[in-house]
């Protein structure tokens, strides 16, 4: 399907080689650079400032044979556009009534659709622009006429496609992005959605860093995509150098960029997600309320509608990256990081709760599996943090009648080796009797293995650790995570839904798996500590309530509800961002279809890098769907914790906030389409 069909819209930032002083060339390569992003299926492209005659001839762009030449290689530009789809954005001197402004006129389809002049005009090291241009408010006029046409003419025109909705750009040029107030800022708070800057910028050392400062910080602040794009080879050498720099930016994150300082043409491409800019500004109420403290200005902003009619032949598969683990940094810096502040936060939570309830014992259930994993690993830095003896981590291995002896084993392994108080607490033998008083056929010997079966053994864990709570004067520690909040995989009241506090609340099961292999790369635990944390993350989930089968087949959380690499993707783009379930489905195929394309995170061995078809995707979306919505009441009354990120929380308190008797039906139809 086309990304068009998904709220995408594909842009593209052209840097051709400069023929200086040579209109004709440059239109030529200009419109080859069109024709390119066309068959790219590129909604819009942008060249730099001066394109067609060079940023760097300085006195030459007063002579009147150049700007002669400027003018019919600019309509020449205008009449091959009738031939490509792209709306198309060129740098240019124009004479306007008795002074020159350097300008982006905007093409599209034959036609000028308007001028944008330069706003704020440099005069200082390097730059004398303020000898030639006069800046856009010194004009008197509002339009403007190019070649036969009367268009609008100002830095304050909006370009708005009423045919793709939440495509609304703005042009500026150069300095205009680098003062303190952008005229783009003006345009974004009166509904721009993508901010251009043709830029001739030539390079100095750290210019580049700082291009991609400015560029990632001005999306981020005005909750926008953001297109850059300087002059590259070709531009006068005298005093200065040229790298061609280009870069595609979205709210705060880079999505595509130019490689600097190239000699051949470049087309840098990138898919901006023009829903998620939508949802983004719709939640930021202090976005809105500049927009009133300013409204009169914002609405000096000049729209411009028009047809956009997009060719997407080639807009298949998406150019912008889509991580495979949405809750997990994919390089390994980034992941180092994200670990650390993660961790830091889980301890920071529950240090906070210790000193607040003057409580200075933890009581833990330890199974050997990833949740109570990590929540062990938390209080052992809490305490240690707090110079409180670990002994005063009571943990408690409570095998039932499924536990399997390797996680057992490792329960011990980990008590033991973190120096915590380790308990092995059978419950069996109470599970028999309340099973017994229900009157179950278990009792009597018969192998029935209901949900009854199922949640009296997690009933038991939960009623001993808090009575045991009660007993030993401490609290009981959550280990119940994000993902399973979402699926409604935990018993209501018991098990992994409730405890006193909950450290591991918002941190789903994917980035469980990689904070511990991160614990056992830095943490410099005992080597028995680190075998047994090897082994947890390398094993299969499993609650263990159901004994094996004859075959030996242990029970797999991932067999009943899905893939937690799936289900935690589909949490964060439902939640994260309110997207429709056929555009999760879409990003889904995108990041799993294929293992050559999506984004996955370098810890990840070769078997976990799986691929999903198109049918697997929409199943488990389904469960999924159907899962999350009628599991609500489990998170209207989860326990307290600390929320860990942007995209993830489910409490009510700190993020979300849904009815517990909602259905699923809405997002059903949209995943399966119109009912036949």
């Amino acid at each position: 399907m086309s990304v068009y069909s998904h709220g995408f819209a594909r842009i593209a930032a052209a840097v051709p080689p400069v023929a200086l002083a040579d209109p004709v060339e440059n239109a030529a390569r200009t419109v080859e650079l069109v024709a390119r992003a066309h068959d790219e299926g590129a909604a819009l492209v942008t060249f730099p400032e001066l394109g067609l005659c060079g940023y760097s001839v300085d006195d030459l762009v007063q002579q009147d044979a150049l700007l002669d030449d400027v003018m019919d290689a600019l309509m020449s530009i205008v009449e091959a556009t009738r031939r490509y789809s792209p709306v198309v954005l060129v740098g240019a001197p124009l004479r306007i009534d008795d002074a020159l402004y350097n300008c982006a006129v905007v093409i599209h389809d034959g036609q000028v659709l308007g001028v944008a002049p330069k706003s704020y005009i440099p005069n200082y090291r390097e730059f004398y622009e303020q000898r030639y241009f006069a800046a856009a408010r010194d004009a008197v006029v509002d339009t403007i006429t190019v070649g036969d046409q009367e268009v609008p003419f100002g830095a304050d025109l909006v370009f708005d496609a009423v045919d793709l909705p939440g495509l609304r750009f703005h042009a500026e040029v150069c300095e205009d992005g680098w003062v303190p107030i952008p005229p783009s800022t003006w345009a974004a708070l009166a509904g721009a959605t993508l901010l251009i800057n043709l830029s001739g910028s030539p390079v100095t050392v750290g210019k580049e860093e700082y291009r991609r400062t400015l560029a990632v910080s001005h999306s981020a602040r005005n909750v926008a995509a953001h297109l850059y794009v300087a002059s590259g080879f070709g531009e006068s050498t005298t005093d200065l150098a040229w790298d061609g720099d280009a870069l595609i930016t979205e709210n705060g994150t880079v999505l595509a960029r130019s490689e600097t300082f190239s000699m051949t043409a470049q087309l840098v491409v990138a898919d901006i997600d023009l829903d998620r800019i939508r949802q983004e500004r719709s939640r930021l109420i202090s976005m809105r309320d500049q927009v009133g403290d300013f409204a009169d200005r914002a609405r000096e902003i000049r729209r411009i509608p028009f047809e956009l009619d997009p060719a997407d032949d080639g807009a298949g598969n998406l150019r912008r990256p889509v991580a495979r683990f949405p809750f997990v940094p994919s390089g390994v810096a980034d992941r180092d990081e994200r670990c650390r502040e993660v961790l830091d936060i889980q301890v920071q939570g529950l240090v906070g709760r210790l000193n607040a309830t003057g409580i200075g014992k933890i009581i833990i259930g330890v199974s050997g599996g990833l949740d109570s994993t990590l929540a062990l690993l938390v209080a052992v830095q809490a305490f240690d943090l707090l110079g409180l003896p670990r002994t005063d981590i009571h943990a408690y291995t409570m095998p039932g009648f499924a536990t399997g002896g390797a996680s057992l084993a490792r329960s011990h392994v980990l008590m033991d080796s973190l120096g915590v108080t380790g308990n092995e607490l059978d419950i069996r033998p109470s599970c028999t009797q309340m099973l017994a008083d229900l009157g179950h056929p278990f009792a009597d010997g018969e192998p029935v293995y209901d949900v009854t079966f199922e949640n009296v053994q997690a009933g038991e864990r939960t009623s001993h650790l808090f009575r045991l709570a009660n007993y030993l004067g401490g609290i009981v520690l959550g280990t119940g995570d994000l993902s399973e909040l979402a699926l409604g995989w935990c018993t209501y009241g018991v098990g992994d839904q409730m405890s006193h506090y909950n450290v591991n609340g918002s941190v789903p099961k994917t980035l469980i798996q990689h904070l511990i292999r991160w614990k056992i790369a830095t943490a410099g635990y005992p080597e028995a500590t680190i075998g047994a944390l090897r082994e947890i993350v390398d094993d299969v989930i499993s609650p263990e309530l159901v004994p094996a089968d004859a075959e030996g087949n242990i029970q797999s959380t991932e067999d009943s509800v899905g893939p937690y690499e799936l289900h935690d993707f589909f949490l964060y783009h439902l939640t994260r961002f309110g997207y429709r379930p056929s555009k999760v489905a879409y990003l889904a195929r995108q990041a799993w279809g294929d293992k050559t394309r999506g984004v996955w995170s370098d810890m990840m061995t070769e078997d976990q890098r799986n691929e999903y078809d198109d049918e697997t995707i929409a199943a488990w979306l389904e469960v999924f769907l159907k899962r999350f919505m009628a599991n609500q009441f489990k998170r209207t009354a989860m326990p307290n914790g600390p929320k860990i990120g942007s995209g993830g929380s489910l409490s009510p308190r700190g993020d979300w906030r849904s009815p517990s008797d909602a259905p699923s039906d809405a997002w059903l139809r949209e995943l399966h389409g119109p009912r036949q």
